[in-house]
Order: structure tokens, then C-alpha cells, then sequence
């Protein structure tokens, strides 16, 4: 999958082209001057073996690939591995994956306010290893001037989007036109977490912050109960998303460091995957070839942070690291501090051994 051929049928003569039947012409007056060197041999007229390979200025053309170019676009407010499976999939349709980021505005308009700024959301959306190009400032509809200006301008062949619906306020498809035209493609949502359901974990940590606080504030019984999760006695928030191998090798780069290679390793939580994550992420990957992440537990988030703490699972976390552009591999479960052990088994280059 990635590619549309063409073919060409002409030939080419001197950069002039010429249709199959006059090359016919031509090939015959060669076969003639070929088989009249053996009648009259003593004129010296070149035999068809050594005349041959100089018709070498016929060549037919060869094919041409086009790569095909995706469009996805979002909001991407609080980044989280659905959105980068969702931008997986949609770079598994095509070989360059263009991404439109929503602007506020648009976002204002027809959700609310968003929780992260633009430039944070860029950051977010840059930094994933399956994204090649991004477009600020997207509209949230697909309208008949921007999707023209998808297909002449940024020369995109296919619009995708989940096949959870996206309606406008007026209740009407936001991908009405690019389904229209035939240029779009449906990919399957990631279930067990959504940027509303993020929203809800960090306003139950808040809340459960309070009642442990000894605060007067409402009994747990007497708040609204989320049904999306629970929180377990460690303070970790229970996901309905189920971890299973395959996802772990969708996203992850399935290669080690290369011999000699400098490992690079750093830790931490990675709760809320944001624009910080990515920049230190970045300047951690240009200290070495290889760079090593360790992710924490979620007893060892939790003991270091406060039971309300993490909002994301291991897992999750590791999804969401593991999405980075900049990230090589990563080890779950990673211990609060770094063993000698750890070093003889991953070859870990700290910044001080690099320096």
C-alpha cells in the first residue's frame, strides 16, 4: 500500500516523443540494413548486432510513484494515546500523514475552551513519530475552500477520521464534503479514554485531594459518581482500556541500540503526556543514539506523589511515551532509583558519563 503508478505509453527520441508505430518504421529499416550486409558485404554497412545496442535512445519510460498523502485533523487538547493510535492508523493508509491542528477559535465555537494553548498542542502533535506535516490553525469543518486547498495546495488524496461521529452545532456532518467528493476514509476510535474522560480524572483527584485534606466539602456519596473510573487505594484511576501486547508493538520502534551506540536514560512518571515531556524527551535523544526511557509504577507515582496520583495507568503512560518521535524503548515499571544492575543490562549513558 502506498503508491499509484502511472504509465506512460509514448517513446522518447531525443526528448521528442513518438508513437509505438513509428518506432515500428524505424526498427524495420534496421532488420533491412541488417540482412543487406550479408548481399553486399564488401560495402561495409554495420551488421544488425553491432547497430542494436545504439537504439538504446528508445526507452520506454519507466513508472512513476506518487506517494499518497493523508489528511487527519483534531484538536488534540490534552494529548493521549488515543489520539496517537488514531494517528497511527491514519498514516497506515498512505506514506505522508499531513495533520491539521483546530484553532482555538474554532474549538471555542464548537466545543468550548479548549485546556491547552495552540502552541502547545503543536508541540504534541509534531512530536509524534507518525506525523510528517502540520497545519495550524485548522477549521473544525471540512468546507468546500479548505478541502480544495487540502487537495491543490498540500496535494492530500484521502481525509480520515474516526468512525465515532463529528457533528457541527446544526447537527450536520463535519465530513459531509470529503465523503461527497470520495475522498475519505474511516478508521476505528481507540476505546477506554477520551479527553472528557481525562478531564473527569483530574477533577476526581482534586476532589479526592480535598476529602483527604479534611476540607468541608461534599461526601464522595453526595458528588456526582463518574462511571468512567474509580479510584483504586493507590489513587490510580481504573481505564477501561485494555493493555495488550499487539498495541505494545504497534507502537513501539522494535529495535535496540546498534553496537557502539550511546544509550541515553532518563525517567520519570509521564503522567498527562504534554509539551514539557516532549521537550526534555528531545534534548534527553540528542545526547545519544539510543535513548531509554523509565517509566515509574504506579505504587512508586503514588508513593512519591500522593494517592490521587497517577491519573494514567502504566500502561497508558508507556503508550503515550512510547508514541514520542524521540523515544527508542522504554522499560515498565522502571525503579525509583537507578541500580548498578540497571546499568550492566541496558548500557545506560547518563548526561554526567556523556558530558
Amino acid at each position: 500500500m502506498g503508491s499509484i503508478k502511472f504509465e506512460s505509453h509514448s517513446w522518447i527520441w531525443d526528448g521528442v516523443y513518438y508513437y509505438p508505430h513509428l518506432c515500428g518504421g524505424l526498427m524495420l529499416t534496421a532488420a533491412l540494413l541488417g540482412l543487406s550486409t550479408s548481399y553486399f558485404a564488401g560495402i561495409g554497412v554495420p551488421s544488425l548486432p553491432y547497430f542494436w545496442p545504439h537504439l538504446g535512445i528508445f526507452q520506454k519510460k519507466k513508472y512513476e510513484k506518487k506517494p499518497i498523502r493523508v489528511y487527519m485533523d483534531g484538536c488534540f487538547d490534552l494529548m493521549h494515546y488515543g489520539h496517537a493510535n488514531a494517528l497511527r492508523q491514519a498514516k497506515a493508509l498512505g506514506d505522508i500523514l499531513v495533520v491539521g491542528v483546530v484553532s482555538d477559535e474554532e474549538i471555542i465555537a464548537n466545543k468550548g475552551p479548549p485546556v491547552l494553548s495552540m502552541e502547545e498542542r503543536l508541540l504534541l502533535v509534531s512530536g509524534l513519530k507518525w506525523v510528517d506535516e502540520v497545519i495550524a490553525n485548522a477549521p473544525y469543518a471540512i468546507t468546500e475552500e479548505f478541502m480544495g486547498n487540502l487537495f491543490s495546495n498540500h496535494k492530500i488524496d484521502y481525509i480520515v477520521h474516526g468512525d465515532d461521529p463529528c457533528l457541527l452545532p446544526d447537527g450536520t456532518d463535519a465530513y459531509a464534503l470529503a465523503k461527497k467528493a470520495g475522498r475519505y476514509k474511516q478508521i476505528k476510535r481507540t476505546e477506554g479514554v477520551s479527553s472528557t474522560d481525562i478531564v473527569g480524572r483530574i477533577l476526581s483527584s482534586m476532589r479526592d485531594t480535598k476529602v483527604g485534606d479534611g476540607c468541608n466539602s461534599p461526601s464522595l456519596s453526595e458528588q456526582p459518581h463518574d462511571t468512567t473510573k474509580e479510584s483504586q487505594p493507590n489513587g490510580t484511576q481504573i481505564s477501561h482500556f485494555l493493555p495488550t501486547s499487539q498495541r505494545i508493538v504497534q507502537f513501539s520502534n522494535g529495535k535496540g541500540p546498534a553496537p557502539n551506540a550511546c544509550v541515553v536514560y532518563i525517567d520519570g512518571a509521564f503522567d498527562l503526556f504534554h509539551a514539557g515531556h516532549v521537550e526534555i524527551l528531545k534534548n534527553a535523544r540528542q545526547l545519544g543514539d539510543f535513548l531509554l526511557v523509565g517509566i515509574h509504577s504506579d505504587q512508586t507515582v503514588s508513593k512519591q506523589r500522593g494517592t490521587q496520583f497517577p491519573l494514567m495507568h502504566l500502561h497508558e503512560r508507556s503508550l503515550s511515551v512510547l508514541a514520542c518521535r524521540y523515544v527508542d524503548e522504554v522499560i515498565m515499571g522502571a525503579p525509583w532509583e537507578v541500580t548498578k544492575d540497571m546499568v550492566c543490562k541496558h548500557v545506560i549513558v547518563s548526561e554526567m558519563d556523556s558530558a
